[in-house]
């Protein structure tokens, strides 16, 4: 099994971009995990430009499938004095398969202070809790470390995750990859295994730098509206100190 971190650094510079590949450890049925590719592409932005500010905002759209060798390309759309706006493409066999625009802003001073978000009541995983790996057949997922909330509302999903293998990886690149790693929402609904596709993702890190213990992240997803084939959900992140660290909608496909 190939971690993240050796996917980075396994990543060759050519002209333009950088040379890659998706193991298959990483792949969600024919396309690589979203956060996966996400964090890829994360990464392409930051070392593209010098001395950027933290990562405040990313828009993700999948456009299309994305596995075996990849090429990732960075281009600054703008640099200000305090914000940076960095477009990545991930292309493959198939034609490009994510773009996404990563916008990084530093603080500023400002009289606002104002937060109203409040973390589930689910503790943090201790040294005697029971996790597990994911789906057998969900490759991707047997790279991270679970504990479920079992007694939820239907259109909710509830999740304690970590990176079974996360050493050496940079803070922010390590929280997007787990940022998407939830089922989508739906799925409780629909009380059985269905076709989904991510289409769109908006991630708003809520702080300068993401900070947890034990590499453990609490996250939740809850649908707000599946009809028609496509489910719109809201989805949030925090720390083990529950300290809201992200904030996140998600377009999804459900074929079923």
């Amino acid at each position: 099994m190939t971690s993240l971190k050796q996917a980075i650094d396994a990543l060759v510079p050519v002209d333009g971009g950088w040379r890659g590949h998706v193991p298959d450890s990483w792949l969600q049925g024919r396309t690589a995990y979203g956060g996966f590719s996400a964090a890829l592409a994360l990464h392409a932005a930051q070392v593209s430009d010098d001395d950027l500010p933290p990562l405040r905002s990313a828009q993700v759209a999948f456009v299309g499938p994305l596995s075996g060798d990849i090429t990732i390309r960075a281009t600054r759309l703008r640099r200000g004095r305090n914000a940076a706006f960095v477009q990545v493409d991930v292309e493959g066999a198939a034609g490009l398969g994510l773009r996404a625009t990563f916008v990084f802003m530093g603080p500023t001073a400002s009289q606002l202070d104002h937060r109203t978000d409040v973390a589930p009541d689910f503790a943090m995983p201790g040294p005697e809790t029971t996790t597990f790996r994911g789906h057998p057949a969900v490759a991707f997922s047997q790279n991270f470390e679970l504990v479920d909330h079992r007694d939820g509302p239907r259109s909710e999903w509830l999740r304690w995750t970590r990176l079974a293998e996360r050493e050496g990886l940079d803070p922010m690149v390590e929280l997007i990859c787990i940022a998407d790693s939830l089922p989508p929402a739906a799925l409780k609904l629909i009380g059985a295994v269905a076709p989904v596709s991510s289409m769109t993702w908006l991630l708003n890190v809520l702080g300068p730098q993401p900070v947890t213990r034990d590499g453990w992240w609490l996250l939740r997803a809850t649908t707000d509206h599946a009809s028609g084939g496509n489910s719109s959900q809201q989805m949030a992140i925090w720390n083990a100190d529950g300290v809201a660290v992200g904030e996140q909608l998600q377009s999804v496909a459900v074929f079923g």
